[in-house]
């Protein structure tokens, strides 16, 4: 077995490379979608909870739009995750052939919670003209747990390949007296757990208020931006230094459960103490390291809190148990990246909070709006930067220490996995576009129902003005009017 593996890891299948492609494209794809998946219902339902606490019809407006979205994203997030579920098994057999009866529940837990969440989101949506205020509002309460609960599938599973436990091998290496607890609570999961939900709320949180921040720096300062600003900002604003703590705390545990990973996340050559960090820079494959900023022992430092602190080089393993000098190097550009983007949110919050403790006001400067605009984006990469980070760092291991990828690897033609990938790339673009035509589409219309003439208005399909209540069209004398919640028309445009 160890000579066929050896065999493996120096003349790799010709499958392996397009394999890999098409894994990470539709993965890299499918995590844009993953925040609002797993967060926006929490913000869409904390906006819910004010409008019908304080009578807010402003807020009221905010929720059902934003459930609006919502709906949309998960249509869209079933394709993408559709195909990742099939791609585990049709690109990775050799891992799912051998592995899924330890890790499989996982999956299992997120196919649950995916189809909960389907039908929770239908009653939200179904729930907005057909049920009492607060009916509607406490049936919608489980629908951020099934998020979370699919959540708590995914990382499951990769904590697992990350950190795997929970079996016995028999004498063909094969698993048995699988020990489910075990295999699903692994020694990384919940560092992996808590870093990635947290990281979900700050894109999710950033992304919305940057819809409306980019409203705001267009001149639109009525309440409805205001709100629409305030509320997912604020939540992610709180949650901003907590992820900072979060992320050391899992840089942490890979340093002592994954050591070589964390070598190449620092690309530390030689195991050592006194161990500087650079940040950026190359690592070359005979352990130099190009470019960068140097600082002195803080390597060390921030792995055991002492200069003292040793820690493992990457040649403290064979070369072909370990990532080569370009997987260190991309993995060590993903950490850093996101080291830094979460570095720079943290002055934004910080910026946030002072003005509201020193005015009770949003900040006044053109340029926190302008920096508040593209902090959701910059969240979404530091996202794709973590999955990196994850993956590429634990090569040339599919199941860490177990299993290569190379073992794993599907045997169809490498030809035929390369067309697959285009025909994604093609599918994905559409699919991509279609979300964002329909999202712009509803911006636009709700814009015209802020903003536009009521000629214009009835010239659109009918929207009740009440969000609670039974399906018609509203009376024209009782416009306005919002029996336990407020109207469903306001003021200023969406962004």
């Amino acid at each position: 077995m160890l000579s066929t593996a050896a065999l493996l890891a120096n003349n790799p299948p010709d499958q392996l490379l397009p394999a890999r492609e098409l894994m990470a494209f539709t993965l890299a794809s499918h995590i844009l979608l993953v925040p609002f998946g797993v967060a926006l219902p929490s913000i869409t339902l904390l906006m819910h909870h004010r409008a019908l606490r304080r009578n807010d019809a402003v807020a009221l407006t905010l929720a059902r739009r934003w459930s609006a979205v919502m709906a949309v994203q998960f249509a869209i997030g079933v394709v993408t995750g559709t195909v990742l579920s099939f791609e585990l098994g049709l690109l990775w057999p050799g891992m799912m052939g051998r592995w899924g009866d330890v890790f499989g529940l996982g999956f299992g837990v997120e196919a649950w919670a995916f189809f909960l969440e389907a039908v929770l989101i239908a009653i939200y949506l179904y729930g907005w003209r057909r049920l009492k205020p607060w009916t509607h509002f406490w049936l919608a309460v489980p629908l951020p747990l099934a998020a979370l609960m699919g959540a708590f599938g995914i990382i499951a599973a990769n904590s697992w390949m990350n950190t795997p436990q929970g079996f016995s091998l028999d004498a063909h290496g094969n698993p048995v007296h699988v020990d489910v607890r075990q295999a699903v609570f692994t020694p990384i999961f919940g560092p992996e757990y808590w870093h990635f939900v947290v990281a979900m709320f700050l894109t999710a949180g950033y992304l919305v208020a940057g819809v409306y921040a980019v409203g705001w720096l267009r001149g639109r300062r009525d309440r409805y931006h205001r709100l629409g600003f305030t509320l997912p900002f604020t939540v992610a604003a709180i949650l901003t230094p907590v992820q900072f703590m979060l992320g050391d705390s899992a840089a942490r545990a890979v340093f002592h459960k994954q050591p070589v990973k964390f070598a190449a996340t620092e690309i530390v050559w030689k195991t050592d103490t006194h161990v500087p960090e650079y940040m950026f820079g190359r690592l070359n494959s005979d352990g130099t390291i190009s470019g960068g900023l140097k600082i002195p022992q803080l390597d060390s430092i921030l792995a055991g809190f002492k200069p003292s602190t040793r820690v493992t080089g990457l040649t403290s393993v064979p070369a072909a148990d370990r990532p080569t000098a370009v997987q260190a190097t991309i993995a060590h550009w993903a950490f850093d990246i996101m080291v830094t983007i979460g570095s720079v949110l943290i002055l934004l919050a910080l910026w946030y909070a002072w003005s509201w403790w020193r005015h009770r006001d949003l900040p006044r400067s053109r340029w926190f709006f302008r920096c508040a605009a593209v902090a959701g984006v910059a969240c979404l990469v530091t996202v794709e930067c973590g999955w990196i980070t994850t993956e590429v760092g634990r090569q040339p291991w599919i199941v860490y220490n177990h299993m290569r990828v190379s073992e794993a690897v599907t045997s169809t033609r490498a030809g035929s996995l390369w067309a697959m990938l285009g025909i994604v790339v093609v599918v994905y673009v559409a699919v991509f576009g279609a979300f964002l035509a329909v999202v712009l589409k509803m911006r636009t219309r709700w814009r015209i129902a802020d903003e536009g003439s009521a000629a214009t208005r009835a010239a659109l399909p009918p929207e009740t003005d009440t969000p609670y209540g039974p399906r018609s069209e509203p009376d024209p004398a009782a416009a306005g009017a919002a029996p336990g919640g407020g109207s469903d028309h306001t003021p200023g445009g969406a962004s």
